[in-house]
């Protein structure tokens, strides 16, 4: 993408989980276009990092409102408000059949992936419908649109994120903001390598052939890079998308079946 036509010069970036990984790469592609951006992760070292970097950044988990509430309250003062939201974090849960879960890892989940984004857009949203052409991006996954065997409770959630965000393109079209989901295949890098390790133990297989299943599910045949999750973002959350809204995009090479 050309970057003058991405210019976030006076945006201001919230980003979720945003001190690592793919939230990382996120943040580090707005900040490159000129957006201040602020990320929150649940790790103290990975948000010392991050400030480090040049973010400003807090300790959080989206998992409990109040510390949302009071993470909003620092985005304001910090920021002096509230352009774009990027809801990435999330966690794998649990791998096995439905039958051999633990009800308590279900529920934790839902509490990041889902409850996590809901309490993000509730309290995000006096701020954003404060700007002009804001917007909302929600990490969701291709287990968001394909089903995926021992790993029901991630795939579940991830299909709640898909319907949150058509449901809330609806809802707030008439302030202005567009609301939009990314769905990831798997990305390569440490994350990725813990759910391939999970799998194999699940399947009693080697890891090196599991892997080599995650690396051939898509039609590219190879994993997702981080980079390109944040080149989908700052393309969602800009004015190159003003008319896109309530999507959930594939970013997966054309991943077909999820193993």
């Amino acid at each position: 993408m050309d970057s003058t036509e991405l210019n976030y010069t006076g945006r201001k970036v919230l980003v979720t989980a945003g001190a690592a990984g793919i939230g990382l790469a996120i943040a580090t592609r707005f900040q490159e276009l000129g957006a201040a951006v602020f990320v929150t992760d649940i790790n103290p070292s990975a948000v010392d990092a991050a400030r480090a970097a040049g973010f400003a950044a807090a300790v959080s988990d989206v998992s409990d409102e109040a510390q949302v509430r009071i993470l909003m309250e620092n985005v304001a003062a910090e920021l002096g408000g509230l352009d774009v939201l990027v809801n990435n974090a999330g966690i794998a849960g649990p791998t096995g059949p439905i039958e051999t879960l633990d009800a308590g890892a279900w529920k934790t989940t839902f509490d990041v992936n889902v409850h996590g984004q809901f309490y993000c857009i509730k309290h995000a949203l006096p701020l954003l419908r404060e700007a002009k052409d804001a917007a909302i991006v929600n990490l969701s996954s291709a287990a968001g649109r394909l089903g995926m065997a021992g790993r029901s409770p991630y795939s579940a959630s991830k299909w709640a994120v898909v319907g949150l965000t058509k449901t809330l393109a609806i809802e707030l079209g008439e302030d202005g903001i567009r609301v939009n989901a990314i769905c990831p295949g798997a990305v390569n890098g440490p994350r990725i390598d813990a759910v391939i390790e999970a799998k194999a133990a699940m399947l009693e297989k080697p890891v090196e052939e599991v892997s080599d299943l995650y690396h051939r599910q898509s039609s590219l045949n190879r994993l997702v890079e981080a980079a390109d999750i944040a080149n989908m973002a700052v393309f969602l959350a800009g004015n190159l998308a003003r008319s896109v809204n309530g999507q959930a995009m594939a970013v997966d090479g054309n991943t077909e079946k999820l193993y």
